[in-house]
């Protein structure tokens, strides 16, 4: 009973850290819970439907993980295999905020990123591991942009990728993509952005705790000019 008791505290607890709208204090105050039995717990709020909750999680989870591969590396890998096993689909369930939570993690921990980073890129390839599930392949788009925003030569093998993601007709895939080309570029992207260039549709991009309301468009010269044509 004890141990069920202190689980519901523990997650009440995190739900409160995610709550503070103040970045900085959630997270100092997530070392508390940078353990097994603290981010046992995170994984549950990734299959809450306030939107808001899942992404918060996602952080925390990057945070707490980053705090434990300080002490425990092969804990931290047994996070990330947890997450790749969720994306899995013998795994009888479906990985909501699992891709994304990987790219946050080794965003935050090269040693990781390092290991992982190849997995993360087949999730948007066809020829490899890419889900069918839209909002799976958006996951894997953002968990890819967070890591190449922060590393993107651990990543940049997966520009060629963003392709057909470009070309897409759902905003939010669209949008993700040429906000990932931002970070990792390849010239064979260059048509496809210029088009989506000219697209008005909006999405929400989570940065961190908050969401960013944009359009393709901005997403796609924000791309074209980071990267300009080479004489």
């Amino acid at each position: 009973i004890m141990n069920a008791v202190s689980r519901r505290q523990i997650h009440s607890e995190l739900l409160s850290l995610l709550q503070d709208e103040d970045l900085d204090r959630s997270m100092a105050a997530f070392g508390k819970y940078a353990n097994r039995r603290g981010i046992a717990p995170l994984f549950s709020f990734f299959y809450r439907d306030e939107s808001w909750l899942r992404w918060r999680a996602i952080t925390a989870m990057g945070e707490a993980v980053m705090q434990m591969a300080g002490r425990d590396m092969e804990y931290a890998r047994n996070i990330m295999r947890r997450l790749i096993w969720n994306l899995n689909d013998e795994s009888g369930g479906i990985g909501w905020g699992s891709a994304e939570a990987m790219g946050e993690i080794m965003a935050r921990v090269p040693q990781l990123a390092e290991e992982y980073g190849p997995l993360l890129a087949s999730y948007i390839r066809e020829d490899r591991n890419r889900p069918d599930h839209p909002d799976l392949q958006a996951g894997a788009l953002w968990g890819i942009g967070r890591l190449a925003h922060v590393r993107p030569h651990r990543i940049s093998d997966a520009a060629p990728f963003l392709d057909p993601f470009l070309r897409e007709d759902r905003p939010t895939l669209k949008g993700l993509a040429a906000w990932v080309s931002q970070a990792i570029f390849h010239e064979s992207l260059r048509p496809a952005l210029k088009f989506a260039e000219n697209d008005p549709a909006t999405l929400s991009l989570y940065q961190g705790w908050t969401f960013l309301e944009t359009t393709v468009g901005r997403l796609a010269a924000v791309s074209l000019m980071r990267h300009p044509p080479k004489n």
